[in-house]
This record gives C-alpha cells, sequence and structure tokens, in this order.
C-alpha cells in the first residue's frame, strides 16, 4: 500500500511539472522548506505596492507576486513537492534579524542591494530599481536635498534613506520610525517637514493617501536603490534557485507580465520602466 500511495504521489508531482528529488541532496533552507512545506517570507504591510495589506485584509503587492509566481515555483521544481508561502511582517529594523535567526527564509519587500547589508545577508539579482526623493505637502519650499538644512525630515529606521541623509546633509533634523506609516503619520500631524524614501514608495504612498492632490514626490534622485530578495548568507544553493526563478521570468516575459500588472498603464501605480532599466534586468539573465 506505502508503495502505491509513493507511486500516486510521484505521478501527481510529475502531473505538476514537480520532479521529485532525493531529500539528501538539499541542504540549508532547501532542506528547512523540503521538511516543512513552508516557505516563510518577512514583507512588509504598508509600503504599496510592493507589499501591502488591501482592504480586503489580503496581503498583495509586485514582491509578493514575484515569490508567488516565480520563486516558489522554481523551489518546488528543485525540491520535488508543493509548498506553502507563509508570510511575516518585515520592517528594516528587524528584517536582518529575522531572517539570521530563521523566523523567516527571504526578504522580499522593498530592501535595497548594498555593501554594508552583504556582510550580513546575500542578495539575490535585482528585481526594482529606484532612488530617494521626499513626499511634501503641496506648496512646500522643500524641492529636494539641497535644501533640507534645519528641516526636520523623516525617514524609516535602519534605510538607507536615513544613512544618505546623515551622509550628504547632516544639519537636516532626521527623525526615524520604525516603519512606512509611522513616518507618513508624523508628516500628516505636522511633526515633521518632509518623509524621505525611494520614489516609488512615496508614489505608491501618495496615490493611496487621503487627500492625494495636497501632496507632492519631489526631488532628482539622491540615491541609487537597486531591490534585491535577502537571504541568508553563504546558502548558495538557495539562492542559485531564487534566483533561477528570477531570471526564467525575466527570460519567459512573466517578470514583464507582474510589473505590467503593478506599474503598467492600467496597474496599481502606473510608473513605466525605461528602456535602460528593462536591458539592465534583461542582462542579469545568466544564458543556460
Amino acid at each position: 500500500m506505502k508503495r502505491v500511495i509513493g507511486l500516486l504521489t510521484a505521478a501527481a508531482l510529475l502531473a505538476a511539472g514537480v520532479a521529485p528529488v532525493a531529500a539528501q541532496q538539499l541542504t540549508g533552507t532547501l532542506e528547512k522548506i523540503s521538511q516543512s512545506g513552508v516557505l516563510t517570507i518577512g514583507t512588509r504591510t504598508g509600503s504599496p505596492p510592493f507589499a501591502y495589506v488591501n482592504a480586503k485584509n489580503e496581503w498583495v503587492g509586485f514582491s509578493i507576486d514575484l515569490v508567488d509566481e516565480l520563486v516558489k515555483p522554481a523551489i518546488e521544481k528543485k525540491i520535488g513537492k508543493p509548498i506553502k508561502v507563509e508570510k511575516k511582517e518585515a520592517t528594516p529594523p528587524t528584517r536582518i534579524p529575522l531572517l539570521t535567526s530563521n523566523a523567516v527564509d527571504l526578504i522580499a519587500g522593498t530592501m535595497t542591494d548594498t555593501r554594508t547589508r552583504r556582510e550580513s545577508v546575500d542578495f539575490s539579482i535585482t528585481f526594482f530599481v529606484t532612488g530617494a526623493q521626499f513626499l511634501v505637502k503641496k506648496g512646500s519650499p522643500i524641492k529636494g536635498i539641497q535644501n533640507i538644512d534645519g528641516k526636520r525630515i523623516a525617514a524609516q529606521q535602519g534605510s538607507t534613506n536615513a544613512r544618505i541623509i546623515r551622509e550628504k546633509a547632516p544639519k537636516a533634523q532626521l527623525r526615524e520610525f520604525p516603519d512606512q506609516p509611522a513616518a507618513f503619520q508624523a508628516l500628516l500631524q505636522g511633526q515633521v517637514d518632509a518623509y524621505t524614501n525611494d520614489g516609488i514608495q512615496l508614489a505608491g504612498l501618495k496615490a493611496k493617501a487621503p487627500n492625494s492632490g495636497q501632496w507632492d514626490v519631489v526631488g532628482e534622485f539622491f540615491s541609487y536603490e537597486p531591490y534585491g530578495m535577502a537571504l541568508r548568507k553563504g546558502d548558495a544553493d538557495f539562492r542559485a534557485v531564487v534566483n533561477a526563478g528570477l531570471m526564467e521570468g525575466i527570460e519567459s516575459g512573466k517578470y514583464f507580465e507582474i510589473y505590467d500588472k503593478w506599474f503598467g498603464a492600467k496597474g496599481e501605480l502606473p510608473y513605466p520602466m525605461s528602456a535602460a532599466v528593462r536591458s539592465f534586468m534583461i542582462y542579469q539573465v545568466v544564458p543556460k
């Protein structure tokens, strides 16, 4: 009977396009996922359109779709069994500790790949490129990083934006908050003069804010922010599978379909991909 059940299970996996793999071939995070049947990701609750909880109390977004539609199938193919994706909130101060403590397997939200962070974690290939700007009330005298001296500037704790403000505008009054909703609330209440974050996130925040016409995203990019999915340092096999899923999505065009769903003309937040960024994404794909 056990043999029959095993054969039926194998047949079902093959029919689903998932080939069985010997358990002893798996190590690290892949072994953990194979044993539990769960991929646990750390992501955001209030960073539209990358990852947020919508009005129906559903966890949705561009980064989450990339995991569900590109990374998850690649993992299933590697370990030879279907898996579930579970989500935990991960903010800038908590995401690396969550990852290094094994509370999550992958950070998939809006995390910038930096040399400093690579000392603690590894990153996938880049899946989005943006840069830092400011969100201000319409009519604000703040037009960019060049005129924020003495101004109260909100940023998220542990973010690259906070670090860059300290380095490039030391005379600004930097005030750090645990997450984006808290920083925006401070701006709404007049506790700060501007909120700095990656431009695409500010555009998403503005689009969903009450009276969105009262807010402006201003300034030229004052940083380069390549988003990657973070994973535990030294887990080369898991990184290879995550990258394979993303690269397959780019090569097949599925990645660009997901991008258009969220950022296309009819998407959640229209933000057309430039030709330069499209070429950059394609150039990351390693030939088979």
